[in-house]
């Protein structure tokens, strides 16, 4: 059969994209053409079957894999692929939620707390609840809470579950108030947007239906990394056509401590008897020396799919062994080569990459980069978006957005300063807690709160009036102009210039960073088909550290190898491969309790 969206495929691919009806599961290798097969099916399902664009539902896991996705299937079809529906989990849950929010108790003009909003949620209920902090520390009630949300358990179901755990139900306490602290906020954590777009879609056969009506054909990418609340999501949706397609390798499942259940791919074909499987094991990105060690590590795992990658590609060059007796000689070593490849190959410092285990591993390969004065980019590093005054900016941004969120007000209700102190805000949090009012409306009726001198109500109001000033502004404005108006009426200018003597080196940077937050709002509504603040908010919070990466800067990058996962380079060095430390102490000390931890160190 010829087809354009054939003829520059192999027999493998082939049939995958012809096998359009029914369950489907692709076991993809690493570097098989797993993208291709996804765009290239999207475009015969459109051109050749006659399937609608708005029928199509693709999942992936990363905005930049998303986007990569959308472009190549436009390349292919052009306006065609108006109407797909190409995201990740957690964007199509958000974008679902904004509309039917309402239909399980929150406002559709949510926010979504990122992990820095939710620790400090965490750390305010540990004090309240008086919890001793080296028992109970905020990180890993937050990582229980989280595992919960994967499994689908909010906090009613976790605290009935642990009933005569003595340690558990501690946490479960703190859940509680955490879940009550987050609705009243009228916001959600990034597990709540799973969670609950299950739970409404478990809860109201309306929007199921509508759901399952528009979605015909759904295609997930690295499903291999779903957890139980992404499965049952799925299910749910493709519950009407059964019309599933999922691409992944079970070999690349590197995600379990995430939550991630390789038995997702595993048991596929129990959940759909019916599903039809297909192996691509042609690699198309490495040389035969790469995959024969690669295939040589992966088969001594038992849980696992039976492939073999292999290629056209050649031999290629021998994989090069580099002992060194301590981490500082490993270092200084990257740095040279890294330098000499750059000078003697006139290789691209973007072309390499230097992959370690653990991000503490990072120190003495930037020092020692920094001496032979290599540019580097550090993945996982300080965020753009978690720099100060973009968390300032944006916390404005919210309040006007959603005036419950108590905690952006409260990063912000002294920034710049206006004389209110912790006196104050501390009689503004009671007064609203014994009202059940959020923080700004207590601010807006502060005459009334008798605990406020009248100096410190008057602040208090002042500061009222600003955010409706800017919810008024907002009103016939663009969100650019927006930003623009909060930077000049707050001065937050002349707030950078004041900060104390040992930042205002800084200063020239921050007010850069402020510029490049202007850029992103102003790209942001060049390319929405829609443009909102609410947009806006949910776009920023659903950035991921890889997808900050610029592909213009030459720049060698230095990331752990789960951050790494699915992206190409030259000249990659792998650091660290030692016993303890990759593998894992803990995965070789558990290995005969716990052999699926030494499986996951594998792939």
């Amino acid at each position: 059969m010829s087809s354009p969206y054939l003829d520059t495929l192999n027999k493998e691919q082939r049939e995958a994209v012809l096998h359009t009806e029914g369950p489907l599961l692709i076991l993809a290798g690493a570097g098989s053409g797993k993208t291709q097969v996804i765009t290239h099916r999207i475009a015969y399902l459109i051109e050749e079957c006659g399937v609608e664009p708005w029928n199509i539902m693709a999942i992936t896991f990363t905005n930049k894999a998303a986007g990569e996705m959308r472009e190549r299937a436009q390349h292919l079809i052009g306006a065609g692929a108006d109407g797909l529906w190409v995201s990740t989990f957690h964007a199509s849950c958000a974008r679902i939620l904004r509309r039917y929010a309402d239909r399980i108790g929150y406002g559709t003009n949510y926010t979504i707390y990122d992990t820095d909003d939710t620790r400090s949620v965490m750390k305010e209920i540990c004090k309240r609840l008086n919890l001793d902090r080296d028992r109970f520390k905020p990180r890993e009630i937050l990582n229980r809470i989280s595992r919960s949300k994967d499994n689908g358990y909010d906090a009613q179901d976790y605290a009935a579950h642990v009933q005569g755990d003595s340690y558990r139900s501690v946490i479960a306490q703190a859940y509680l108030e955490y879940e009550k602290t987050l609705r009243n906020a009228n916001a959600m954590d990034f597990d709540d947007l799973l969670l609950n777009t299950v739970r409404l879609l478990q809860r109201d056969e309306e929007v199921l239906t509508s759901y399952q009506n528009r979605f015909r054909y759904i295609m997930v990418d690295e499903y291999q990394d779903t957890n139980d609340i992404q499965f049952r999501l799925l299910e749910l949706l493709a519950a009407g056509s059964r019309n599933l397609c999922v691409v992944g390798d079970d070999d690349q499942s590197i995600y379990r401590f995430r939550g991630a259940n390789i038995r997702n791919i595993l048991e596929f074909e129990q959940v759909y008897p019916d599903a039809f499987v297909v192996k691509l094991e042609q690699n198309y990105r490495s040389t035969q020396t790469i995959l024969d060690a690669a295939n040589a590590v992966i088969r001594n795992n038992e849980g696992r799919k039976d492939k073999r990658l292999w290629t056209e590609e050649g031999e290629g060059a021998l994989i090069r062994l580099q002992s060194f007796s301590n981490a500082i000689e490993e270092a200084r070593f990257i740095a040279q080569e890294v330098g000499s490849r750059k000078r003697a190959e006139h290789v691209r410092l973007s072309d390499m990459a230097v992959l370690y285990r653990t991000n503490a591993q990072s120190r003495l390969i930037e020092e020692f980069l920094v001496k032979e004065a290599i540019p580097y980019n550090l993945v996982g590093g300080t965020s753009f978006y978690t720099r100060r005054e973009i968390r300032d900016l944006l916390a404005y941004l919210k309040t006007i957005e959603c005036g419950t969120d108590d905690l952006s007000l409260l990063r912000i209700i002294n920034v710049p300063r206006r004389g209110i102190g912790a006196t104050t805000i501390g009689r503004l949090r009671d007064y609203a807690a014994m009202e059940e009012i959020s923080l700004l409306a207590a601010c807006e009726g502060a005459d009334r709160i008798i605990a406020l001198s009248k100096s410190a109500a008057e602040k208090c109001r002042s500061f009222a009036e600003q955010i409706r000033e800017f919810r008024a502004f907002q009103m016939k404005a663009g969100l650019e102009q927006l930003l623009n108006h909060i930077i000049d009426t707050i001065g937050y200018e002349d707030y950078l210039n004041s900060i104390e003597a040992e930042e205002r080196e800084d200063q020239v940077d921050r007010m850069e960073n402020v510029n490049e937050l202007l850029s992103k709002v102003a790209d942001y509504e060049s390319r929405a088909e829609e443009p909102s603040l609410a947009g806006f908010l949910e776009d920023v919070a659903l950035v991921a550290d890889i997808d900050e990466l610029s592909e213009d800067q030459d720049r060698v990058l230095l990331m752990t190898l789960h951050s790494a996962k699915g992206l190409e380079f030259d000249h990659v060095f792998i650091t660290g491969l030692e016993e303890g430390l990759f593998p894992s102490w803990p995965a070789v000390e558990s290995e005969d309790d716990d052999p699926a931890a030494m499986e996951e160190e594998r792939r």
